[in-house]
């Protein structure tokens, strides 16, 4: 509860939240925003914004604000499914290698380190052009395998830290089992860090499902933000002067990019609270002025 009076106290974690939520309401009650199907032909091809199509359409006649509402759902249940993946895979193999130590760290380390060595981005493409046309699943089902590597390092390095602490110490000798302690004892202290690990997990997961979909290895046939990118750019978009058809997507992403690095940043201040220098800057600016107008 104290942790979630700080952020309600925190101006980045209010506006973030606030993003987040509009943007997660727009993509619930799409059926209720618009009256057209993101997957029919309802207009001109290409046809400017207007009272009836506020974004356009698409080369094929399609509402680009229907097909942008819509298209919300697929990107965060990405999003939010492989980055609710990676922070559970990261958090409990880090929490087991630093509690448990010896040979099981080693073995998480190991396969951790394996992970670490292969350049995620290229390994991605490699596995969506291996598959073909993914699905948005199996997209994130990739991004989950293969993204939890960081999680478990710093998970990890704060166990170790953990374990040391006599409460820890004091558990062991009064004989709780080492699940209890782990999932008792240690993970509510790791909580700032999960959620930090979380919601720059969820941004990866966006960016990099958007990133596949636009490079042409996502489904054509499903309706979300990359795969917009990615119509728009076989259209040519840009050179035919349909700017709305390339730039809503673009703007949907850096909204949904802007609302969750912000709660990142908050979670980061309420966290470590050498980084809450904005009250101290404010009181410097202010006796700074006192001083001069004494002089």
């Amino acid at each position: 509860m104290t942790l979630l009076k700080q952020l309600m106290s925190n101006r980045k974690a209010v506006v973030g939240l606030t993003l987040l939520i509009l943007i997660i309401l727009v993509a619930i009650f799409a059926p209720v925003l618009t009256e057209y199907s993101p997957v029919k032909r309802v207009g001109r091809p290409h046809q400017p914004p207007s009272w009836d199509h506020w974004l356009g359409t698409t080369r094929l006649g399609h509402d680009v604000f229907s097909r942008l509402v819509y298209g919300a759902r697929v990107s965060l249940a990405v999003g939010f499914g492989a980055g609710l993946m990676i922070t559970v895979v990261g958090t409990v193999l880090g929490i087991i290698a630093g509690y448990r130590g010896g040979v099981v760290d080693e073995v998480i380390n190991f396969f951790t380190n394996m992970v670490l060595v292969v350049p995620n981005l290229p390994l991605l493409l490699v596995l969506a052009a291996f598959i073909g046309q993914a699905s948005p699943l199996v997209i994130a089902i990739i991004l989950g395998a293969t993204s939890w590597a960081w999680g478990v390092r710093v998970t990890r390095a704060e166990t170790l830290s953990i374990r040391q602490r006599d409460y820890i110490k004091s558990a062991e000798m009064l004989g709780e089992p080492a699940w209890r302690i782990m999932a008792f004892e240690i993970f509510p202290n790791l909580l700032s860090i999960v959620g930090i690990n979380l919601i720059g997990s969820v941004i990866f997961a966006v960016i990099a499902e958007a990133t596949l979909e636009f490079l042409g290895l996502g489904d054509p046939n499903t309706v979300s933000w990359g795969i917009m990118l990615f119509n728009a750019q076989n259209a040519s978009a840009l050179s035919v002067g349909a700017w709305w058809d390339l730039l809503s997507p673009c703007l949907a992403l850096a909204l949904l990019g802007l609302s969750l690095a912000l709660l990142n940043f908050a979670i980061d201040e309420v966290a470590n609270p050498r980084l809450r220098t904005g009250g101290m800057l404010k009181s410097w600016t202010r006796m700074v002025r006192l001083g001069e107008g004494k002089l």
